[in-house]
């Protein structure tokens, strides 16, 4: 199923014909993924429990074991995201602040497994 093309924090994408540009799964499961654990908790005003709000651990010490906790307990609350085999989440800090994080789940309609790397923070 398609859906619009929206990366968190970016504007939507225009495509080759000049209409809003079309995303579809895996890259539409990746951009969810995303958008939940970049979304505050209470931000989303029709769902006040959606996100995880992995902003609020930049710059805190030994946060990491938490961080992956809360992705943890977000990640399967994306329909697309496969039950098993459990994902492996990948949290690191470093001395500026910034907080990188590699996600690796299996989809769940195709089973293959999806690698999601991102970091929050830095400016």
């Amino acid at each position: 199923m398609a859906d619009l093309w929206h990366q968190f924090g970016a504007d939507l994408a225009v495509g080759p014909t000049g209409d809003l540009a079309l995303v579809s799964n895996p890259t539409l499961t990746q951009q969810r993924v995303l958008r939940r654990l970049l979304t505050n908790p209470l931000d989303y005003i029709w769902n006040v429990s959606y996100g995880a709000g992995l902003g609020q651990f930049v710059g805190q010490p030994a946060a990491d074991q938490q961080i992956q906790g809360v992705i943890l307990g977000q990640i399967f609350n994306e329909a697309a995201v496969a039950r098993s085999p459990d994902p492996v989440i990948a949290v690191s800090s470093d001395p500026t602040g910034i907080v990188a994080v590699e996600l690796r789940y299996a989809d769940a309609d195709t089973g293959t497994t999806q690698l999601l790397s991102f970091s929050v923070g830095g400016g």
